[in-house]
């Protein structure tokens, strides 16, 4: 006779699913060694998605093994608090996810990317850096040594960051056009002087405000890009608290 289990999955989790249902009849090994956490991965939902599990009625952790005629109930995670100034998260993102870390990095968060980060390499930096992963790849979120993710809903990288916002509550702690959108530095500011010799002649002209990434080198001014940017981050803040869906063309 095969052993089996019944899990229901909440709220957005059924995101997560191949084929959402109501009830999920899962089979079990004979052996019965299958512990919770593998078996809601296996049916598609990383743990760093699941916020409580309930077996039977009761609270359990990850590590608990299914037995043959569990009804297992999981839940997301509950909605998160606006961070304190001294707990703003900080994000570590795959290699498909570029356009979003530099979006990221503009609103003023730590944002670290590479286009040729390996699995490995994501996961040892998101455990020791105490970073939270951003990936559209949910097999990645399922390793151990990743305690903090999320799975990005959508494939555009402007509704991507109007997600991440919402999701930890950022709203508040946007703090634009402090880092480098290139390299992730926190930008310093720098005398006019001292960059003259690599600005363009209206450049030289019009602007007197300048900002050094200490990293690259890159300098930053508020050019022709910085009201259709500072319009984005309005949109985001509006997006992010009311759930709207139209995003500016920048």
């Amino acid at each position: 006779m095969v052993k089996q289990a019944q899990f229901r999955f909440y709220a957005e989790l059924n995101d997560l699913l191949a084929q959402p249902e109501v009830e999920i009849k899962a089979a079990l090994s004979q052996n019965g060694d299958q512990s919770v956490k593998h078996m809601i991965e296996s049916l598609g939902v990383p743990h760093t998605e699941v916020g409580r599990v309930l077996v039977n009625g009761l609270a359990v952790d990850f590590s608990y093994l299914v037995q043959d005629g569990d009804r297992v109930e999981i839940y997301p995670l509950a909605c998160q608090e606006p961070p304190t100034p001294s707990a703003i998260p900080r994000f570590i993102l795959d290699n498909h996810l570029g356009r979003l870390a530099v979006y990221l990095r503009m609103l003023g968060f730590d944002a670290l990317y590479r286009n040729d980060f390996q699995d490995d390499e994501l996961a040892s930096l998101c455990d020791r850096e105490d970073r939270i992963l951003l990936t559209r790849d949910k097999r990645l979120l399922m390793r151990n040594q990743v305690t903090r993710g999320y799975w990005l809903r959508s494939k555009i990288p402007r509704r991507q960051l109007e997600e991440v916002v919402r999701r930890y509550r950022l709203a508040g702690a946007i703090r634009p056009f402090q880092r480098c959108m290139r390299c992730n530095e926190p930008l310093v500011p720098v005398n006019k002087a001292v960059v003259l010799d690599r600005l363009e002649p209206l450049t030289r002209r019009y602007f007197n405000e300048f900002h050094l990434c200490p990293a690259c080198d890159k300098v930053y001014w508020k050019g022709s890009h910085y009201e259709r940017m500072r319009l984005l981050i309005e949109q985001v803040k509006i997006h992010a608290i009311e759930g709207k869906d139209t995003f500016p063309t920048v």
